[in-house]
């Protein structure tokens, strides 16, 4: 995904502004945004997980040594969608940026 986007911030930065370069442009961000929701989902499915792996760590002290196992296993698991959740959001923020920047130079 990470490449993905840099290719296309490379293709952006490398051609003028025109009509169809700005169509491509925002069906890419279209196709990042879903990106972004699948992996919000993802993660908010995760953050449940975690909150019922430390449920069962807390107050079901006869699963505490598998729950903490499994909660610690979800731990890193979230850290690095978050990471990735977060690269997804920052980079169609700078894509609404990009495809505005077209618009205006489009109007010049």
């Amino acid at each position: 995904m990470k490449q993905f986007c840099r290719d296309h911030e490379a293709e952006l930065a490398a051609q003028e502004p025109s009509p169809e370069l700005l169509e491509k442009h925002l069906r890419k961000l279209a196709w990042l945004q879903h990106e972004r929701l699948i992996h919000l989902i993802v993660v908010v499915m995760t953050v449940i997980g975690e909150l019922f792996a430390a449920d069962l760590a807390i107050l079901h002290e006869e699963t505490n040594p598998w729950a903490a196992l499994f909660m610690l296993g979800l731990a890193v698991l979230l850290g690095f969608y978050f990471m990735h959740y977060f690269f997804l959001e920052n980079t169609v923020q700078r894509w609404y940026h990009l495809a505005e920047k077209m618009e205006q130079e489009m109007k010049l």
